[in-house]
């Protein structure tokens, strides 16, 4: 039965996260085939820092496609060749979402600063938690230290588990950046309902990409505690 119900959470995490990736492709595909209004979303990215105060965010260019993001450090609003000059409901959405991260450090929205906080801690375990499972694993295997092996391995599970909070607290981040967006595309009174509806789309596609990672890295730490839990009863 054990069994089962870890193949099953298996099959189960590669579906939701393969439709999660189809989704957010066609829809932002679907969107991006018409031209909205004549503002590029670079320009909007930029109209709605400035009608929030935020005048020292630099907006450029990157390669790639949907490799937008916001970098806080340097304070730059990076857009992708495919969404910077586009006036698609698709791409100002994308870039109203990227200045929504920018508003949100602007007014140290605390999921963002929580989020910050565990970017280095996060980035040590996600490097670090499937060698040590798989150390304890040796060791219990061929060491014959199963209790010193079993221990490791819940170490490593651990790490593991740092994974699934920050993508955790990650989910507020993503939701409140889109709702700023939102509310700011609304607020500003250039675009058309159904304009403002291909945007609003877009993003919830976009949000479920974020929801489908969690969900998947908590299955696979589910399975994980489920196999070596097995193994330790036996």
């Amino acid at each position: 039965m054990i069994d089962i119900i870890i193949y099953g959470l298996f099959i189960l995490s590669i579906i939701f996260s393969l439709y999660a990736q189809i989704k957010v492709s066609t829809t932002f595909n679907k969107y991006s085939k018409r031209s909205y209004g004549t503002k590029t979303a670079a320009q909007v990215a930029q109209m709605i820092l400035s009608s929030n105060g935020v005048y020292d965010v630099n907006i450029e260019m990157v390669g790639g496609h949907l490799t937008d993001h916001y970098d806080p450090r340097a304070k730059v609003l990076r857009l992708s060749e495919s969404v910077y000059n586009s006036t698609s409901a698709a791409a100002v959405g994308v870039a109203a979402h990227e200045a929504g991260h920018a508003l949100q450090h602007e007014s140290k929205y605390l999921p963002v600063l929580i989020r910050g906080a565990l970017v280095p801690i996060t980035n040590f375990a996600s490097r670090t938690a499937w060698l040590v499972i798989l150390l304890g694993a040796f060791i219990g295997l061929f060491a014959g230290m199963s209790d010193i092996g079993y221990y490791v391995v819940m170490g490593g599970i651990l790490l593991f588990a740092v994974t699934a909070l920050f993508q955790l607290v990650t989910l507020p981040c993503e939701f409140d950046a889109s709702a700023r967006a939102m509310n700011n595309l609304k607020e500003c009174g250039w675009y058309s309902k159904d304009e403002l509806q291909g945007s609003r789309r877009v993003l919830t596609a976009a949000a479920l990409t974020y929801v489908a990672a969690l969900f998947v890295t908590v299955l696979q730490l589910l399975r994980l505690i489920l196999i070596f839990g097995r193994n330790r009863d036996r």
